[in-house]
């Protein structure tokens, strides 16, 4: 098997990165490089710098000089890494032991695959549905409409493949960008992310075009992950909630023609609709918090 590297995107994620790197590093990972996504322009984020330091963690440090996202600092990340498969991580997840060498021999066994991703536990145990289906523009509509307020509705179900045992190695659509192992050739010859998607959507992307060139995409669950999720994101919330349908609108209009784009305004009215209700159930959310937190501290 070849040597695997990892990247790391790093954005506000001190508190998680050190914990992120020493299961990389104990993985077996030959070499890990932290892109740092700081938004001080030519300035690193010193606190996830000092946090790596203080933990005897070796790294390869890449300033990228302002916010990127997460395609762009991942494809700068990579200009610096030789001839190996890359691992794509977000800071915010732990490797279990073994997991790497699992996702490796997928590669090493077979050549027509050219990405494969792990089974993603949350905090929980519980197991996060990180291999889906591209969804069609209907289940799109449907997930977009009903999905912050009837979670398991059939659109949604279809989409994250809940009704499928994930107990499972199987071909896939897509896997979650979280973590997943990626061909060093099947990289190069994708241009890596695309660079338009600031955040969210790129590993869909990524994946799609994958596929469309021939290359099949593994979802192996031998290999497991446990993901904090959202990490970087509660620094700026509500942006990251307007990325996201921004992103869901971009894949949807790449990879819709014909008689499909007629549907597209629909899926616009829903996406546009849940990025609404998202940003709504957020405010709310915070409000209550904060009423909480007052009352705890006996603030009126």
């Amino acid at each position: 098997m070849r040597p695997v590297r990892a990247i790391v995107v790093n954005y506000a994620s001190a508190s998680v990165l050190p914990a992120c790197v020493t299961s990389l590093l104990a993985a077996g990972v030959a070499q890990v490089v932290v892109v740092d996504n700081g938004h001080r322009r030519g300035r690193c984020d010193e606190a996830a710098e000092t946090s790596l330091r203080d933990a005897g963690l070796g790294v390869d440090w890449v300033v990228a000089g302002a916010n990127l996202g997460y395609g762009r600092a991942m494809n700068l990340g990579a200009r610096s890494l030789g001839d190996c498969d890359v691992l794509v991580c977000n800071p915010d997840i732990v490797v279990e032991a073994g997991s790497v060498n699992d996702l490796a021999r997928v590669l090493a066994e077979d050549a027509t695959v050219g990405i494969v991703g792990p089974r993603l536990r949350n905090l929980d145990g519980s197991t996060y549905p990180s291999a889906r289906t591209f969804p069609s523009l209907v289940d799109a509509a449907g997930h977009g409409l009903l999905g912050l307020v009837w979670p398991d509705n059939p659109f949604s179900r279809r989409y994250r493949l809940l009704d499928w045992d994930h107990e499972q190695r199987r071909d896939i659509d897509w896997v979650s960008g979280a973590c997943f192992l990626i061909r060093r050739e099947t990289w190069s010859a994708l241009g890596g992310f695309d660079p338009r998607y600031f955040m969210y959507m790129e590993d869909v992307d990524l994946c799609w075009r994958a596929g469309r060139a021939g290359w099949r995409v593994v979802y192996q669950p031998r290999a497991e992950v446990v993901h904090a999720q959202g990490v970087s994101a509660e620094t700026r919330p509500y942006r990251m909630i307007l990325a996201h349908h921004r992103s869901m609108l971009q894949f949807a209009w790449r990879t819709s023609n014909g008689a499909q784009r007629a549907l597209f305004p629909l899926v616009a009215v829903a996406v546009v609709g849940r990025s609404v209700a998202a940003c709504g159930g957020k405010w709310r959310d915070d409000q209550r918090s904060r009423r909480a937190g007052q009352s705890a501290r006996g603030v009126g």
